[in-house]
């Protein structure tokens, strides 16, 4: 059972897996600013050293290279356990995605057995990739989702699937508190430049004046949530007695064309659009019913799609 959490966060110790990746960077960040030790795990098969770099040297942050899909072994207290370990772009889980069905199987067992050791709060970063292609518009958290189990996505969405199965599965046998998130898509600073995700592939060819390669007509539906809103309610469903999935994400919906000008406007690009072939399995709509989040958390993004593209933009001129 899990063992009742101190009220403050100084002297907290949280886990947090997949620390070097974009989301779990920032999470660290946001955990050491409201007074929690943070303990670090990453094996960079995805991860980056620069995404962490500015930690270093921090009194109450410690880094372990480890693939967590082996053995995790701490000494001492813990408190939450937060599994943000796992590819999460197209490109990262087509190219490995062997190693992306173990790290949410395996790494979640692994991650679970350490929270259930130290009597932890454990929370599961899953995604929108559950919903699939979805017949529902949009998407609440009772959907069921529209999933080829055996498509190029497959091990990416599928695995995650499993994921939320035995977190709830640990939740009712062995009475533990868990949390699962349901990231919609997200864009920020410290997301990968060639990761294949539509943020980064838009702004570095614009960047660039490289001609936007949309797929499709870009009918195509996304909603974009800037990082520091999502990562503002992940914490408050962590910290909340919520048990089930949670959607977070942000509502306003755009075609992919319309992302593509917008990105155009925003950097002064100018790059031309160039349309190629739809994946297959590509989600035609995708945006997050967040009412449970309004209700439940009293959360709700606050960052524009204009403030947060300057933000993202002025980071991606320093790499391109």
């Amino acid at each position: 059972m899990t063992r009742k959490l101190k009220k403050s966060a100084s002297g907290l110790t949280s886990v947090v897996t997949g620390v070097a990746g974009f989301l779990g960077s920032h999470l660290a960040d946001l955990l050491l600013a409201r007074g929690h030790k943070v303990i670090g795990i990453d094996n960079f098969i995805t991860g980056a050293v620069d995404n962490i770099a500015h930690l270093g040297g921090h009194t109450k942050f410690r880094f372990i290279e480890q693939d967590v899909t082996e053995f995790i072994f701490l000494e001492g207290a813990v408190d939450y356990v937060w599994h943000f370990a796992s590819p999460a772009s197209p490109i990262d889980y087509l190219k490995i995605p062997i190693q992306t069905l173990k790290v949410s199987s395996l790494g979640t067992h692994k991650a679970l057995g350490l929270a259930r050791n130290k009597g932890a709060r454990f929370f599961l970063a899953s995604t929108s990739e559950i919903y699939g292609d979805p017949l529902v518009h949009p998407q609440p958290e009772e959907y069921w989702g529209n999933v080829n189990t055996i498509g190029p996505r497959g091990c990416y969405d599928e695995a995650k699937r499993f994921a939320e199965a035995l977190v709830m599965a640990y939740h009712r046998e062995h009475g533990m508190e868990t949390r699962i998130v349901r990231i919609f898509n997200t864009y920020g600073p410290r997301m990968r430049l060639n990761d294949g995700r539509v943020v980064p592939a838009f702004i570095s060819q614009a960047l660039r004046n490289k001609a936007l390669t949309i797929f499709g007509q870009g009918s195509q539906t996304r909603s974009f949530c800037y990082v520091s809103d999502l990562i503002e309610g992940i914490y408050r469903l962590m910290m909340s007695d919520y048990g089930l999935p949670m959607n977070i994400g942000n509502p306003t919906e755009l075609t992919v064309l319309e992302f593509g000008r917008e990105i155009l406007r925003a950097t002064g690009s100018r790059s031309k659009i160039s349309h190629k072939p739809l994946p297959q399995d590509d989600p035609r709509q995708r945006r997050p019913d967040i009412a449970k989040a309004k209700a439940i958390l009293k959360w709700e993004p606050q960052v524009a799609l204009a403030e947060g593209l300057v933000k993202t933009i002025e980071y991606f001129r320093q790499k391109v």
